[in-house]
């Protein structure tokens, strides 16, 4: 039990420190759209900004959900879960969690595999790049890039999104743990 304590609090703080500085990527994002209104009525209009704008957002999406899922602020139905115990609830989300798990372990294999692409591996298992690649036995090939006018590397947002997956499968565990200890009658 002491471990899975340990486990939850230092997952809980890293996720809630992420998720507090990732609020203000709403601003962050608004400012990059203010310049493109401002560069496209004063001055030549900007080829970035749409595409940074969404980079901006992927990240203040994918960086703050385990945040959201730390505050049970994700959407829920409430039609009967409202009038549940907590004990009834930590049932049904011990179980539930297991869906989230699958989904968010198969985001990750997809999201692992499409960064090993946009990092230039084209062929064979996308594990056996990134083992290869801390062993220097593999290089990193052409690094992909989007097909707009401004063609900005795509790698780094695969990054993020993997991370941020990473992290939601982190959170999803601690939430789970959480469940468990409610069930069992402890508290966290």
């Amino acid at each position: 039990m002491s471990i899975a304590r340990s486990y939850i609090r230092v997952v809980d703080g890293v996720n809630y420190r992420i998720g507090r500085v990732m609020m203000y990527g709403i601003f962050v994002m608004g400012g990059i759209l203010l310049w493109s209104s401002i560069s496209k009525t004063f001055f030549d209009p900007t080829l970035w900004t749409l595409e940074m704008a969404q980079f901006a957002m992927v990240t203040y999406y994918i960086m703050g959900g385990p945040y959201s899922i730390q505050l049970g602020s994700n959407v829920r139905m409430d039609l009967f879960y409202a009038e549940w115990s907590d004990r009834r609830k930590a049932q049904v989300d011990a179980i539930t969690v297991f869906l989230l798990l699958f989904y968010l372990g198969v985001l990750l294999y997809g999201g692992l595999g499409s960064l090993s692409y946009s990092l230039g591996h084209f062929k064979g298992e996308p594990f056996q790049f990134y083992l290869n690649l801390m062993t220097g036995s593999e290089e990193i090939g052409r690094l992909e890039r989007s097909a707009t006018a401004w063609r900005p590397q795509i790698w780094p947002i695969k990054l993020i999104m993997c991370v941020g997956v990473f992290l939601m499968l982190l959170q999803a565990i601690s939430e789970l743990m959480k469940d468990l200890i409610k069930i069992k009658g402890g508290t966290i």
